[in-house]
């Protein structure tokens, strides 16, 4: 009698693939625990992965529920998952790949998540002073109403209600008057400045950069094929002349005048003006990235730089980012109105905006008075949590300037205040380096940034002395490479900074004299 042949099925199950052969010598059971603990050990399975049931791959595979709970009894015993009842199985967290050259080329770690903002971290909002229970109220309202609403597809530009109120407020706190149908909801700052750049049509042109400036912008920039061409900025934010000398063929500027990031001094009156006429003059646009314009912790907000447009040559991009949570992902654009129809036919195209359930709920926040009453409290939160830092640096003889919602303390010539950032996370802190802003490899000047926003007024000494101590550290290690010894009475010295530090001394001396 012939012998039948041998027949192979592959299948693909949560990512990774089981070769069943029904004409092998070896049981299903072994060949089911072999392709599972073969995924688990080359990484295609990592540690907590849950696994089908027995129901659900046994009818993938199309053998007998006791085939495939063989196959996991055999893997339990390896130890390579576990089984909690209702709960389903899992790969236990003790299961790694192995550590061979082959395996190691085929797994692709996962980056790592992102926790709970670090100490000196910038570009966050305080985590301990967010009213939660509100906002998990006006989230659930929310959720219900979207669940509720007509299926169908949501407005690209944006839910009527939250634009509405971010015109509102604009007008109020930003002294910028315009209509709902210019405001555009987009997918965080990123998004939005994309959406502009298509709008506009920028690729082949260049476009005016702070420097130091915000990278991102930057890499966004490039990556829609714009040359960033970076401005130097002084004490009264982007110098336009010295723009005007170094590209005056620019079709684009992006600058945060409410606070500049990341030195936090305003774009003066003057040369507010003057960037308006240059625009006007040249037929270029401006993006206002208004990068912690509303939170200046001193007086009243100064008013947005599109305040002062009156030829429609200023783009104003702001987000929640910064006030309510990055998580969100809600930014916005207000536009002049002959943008209006370009601006919408791209967010049309690439439907930029975030889940409506988002919007309807930070939409409810604003018009029920919960947004401005949260920055009126983080604003006299975040001044006296920068004044105690600024008082303990003090204490410890550290040099360190006010630079809007962060602090800066200039490190010496020498000094890698990358490898500083690095030090500094691996005890929990997050300061930012200041070379990082930079984009001239010459004018990479070295420095921390230090947030506020989530300093812990019974932990800010603690955290000074730590941080003092990883300066000096790698100050002296500074030194020593470059003299063979290390100068006690040089643990300070700043001289390669000077200039940034004697700016934003004198930023903070005359501040008030660019106010409106």
């Amino acid at each position: 009698m012939k012998r039948p042949e041998k027949t192979k099925d592959v299948f693909g199950i949560a990512g990774f693939s089981v070769d069943i052969d029904r004409g092998a010598r070896e049981s299903l059971a072994d060949q089911i625990s072999a392709a599972v603990g073969r995924a688990i050990r080359e990484g295609q399975l990592g540690p907590g992965a849950r696994l089908p049931s027995w129901h659900d791959l046994a009818a993938q595979l199309g053998v007998a529920r006791g085939t495939v709970r063989m196959a996991y009894e055999n893997l339990r015993d390896q130890q390579l998952i576990v089984t909690a009842g209702a709960a389903g199985t899992r790969v236990a967290e003790d299961a790694r790949p192995a550590a061979s050259g082959l395996t190691l080329a085929r797994a692709t770690p996962a980056p790592a998540r992102p926790g709970r903002p670090g100490i000196f971290q910038i570009g966050v909002p305080s985590h301990d002073a967010f009213p939660f229970k509100t906002w998990s109220r006006i989230m659930g309202r929310a959720a219900r109403a979207a669940a509720a609403a007509p299926v169908g597809y949501p407005d690209p530009s944006g839910e009527i209600e939250l634009r509405s109120e971010i015109a509102a407020y604009l007008s109020i706190a930003r002294g910028i008057v315009c209509a709902p149908s210019q405001i555009f909801i987009c997918n965080g700052f990123g998004g939005a400045l994309a959406a502009v750049l298509r709008a506009l049509g920028m690729e082949g042109k260049s476009a005016w950069m702070e420097e130091p400036g915000f990278s991102v912008s930057r890499e966004i920039l490039r990556m829609s094929g714009v040359t960033p061409v970076p401005v130097p900025v002084d004490a009264e934010g982007l110098d336009v002349a010295a723009g005007m000398a170094a590209a005056p063929q620019a079709s684009l500027a992006i600058v945060t005048p409410g606070q500049q990031a990341p030195l936090g001094m305003t774009l003066s009156l003057r040369r507010r003006h003057a960037l308006l006429e240059w625009a006007a003059a040249s037929g270029a646009w401006v993006i206002e990235d208004d990068y912690l314009g509303e939170l200046q912790l001193q007086g009243r907000a100064t008013p947005a730089l599109a305040s002062l447009d009156r030829e429609g040559r200023v783009v104003h991009i702001g987000t929640f980012s910064k006030t309510i949570n990055p998580g969100l992902r809600v930014g916005f654009l207000m536009v002049p109105p002959a943008l209006v129809d370009a601006v919408t036919q791209v967010v049309t195209v690439y439907s930029a905006a975030p889940t409506p359930t988002v919007q309807l709920a930070v939409a409810e926040f604003m018009r029920d008075g919960h947004y401005l009453r949260h920055l009126r409290r983080m604003k006299r939160l975040y001044a006296e949590r920068r004044r105690l830092l600024m008082q303990c640096l003090r204490e410890l003889s550290v040099p360190a300037v006010e630079a809007g919602l962060a602090v800066l303390v200039p490190l010496a010539d020498g000094v890698d205040d990358v490898a500083a950032v690095a030090k500094a996370r691996e005890v929990g802190m997050s300061p930012a380096a200041l070379s990082w802003w930079h984009a001239q490899p010459g004018r990479r000047d070295r420095g921390l940034l230090l947030g506020v926003t989530n300093v812990q007024e019974q932990q800010v000494a603690e955290h000074c002395v730590r941080l003092a101590g990883i300066c000096a550290a790698r100050q002296g290690a500074a030194y020593a490479s470059r003299k063979g010894k290390v100068r006690a009475g040089d643990r300070w010295e700043c001289r390669a900074n000077a200039r940034y530090f004697l700016l934003l001394i004198h930023l903070n001396r005359t501040r008030r004299r660019h106010r409106f």
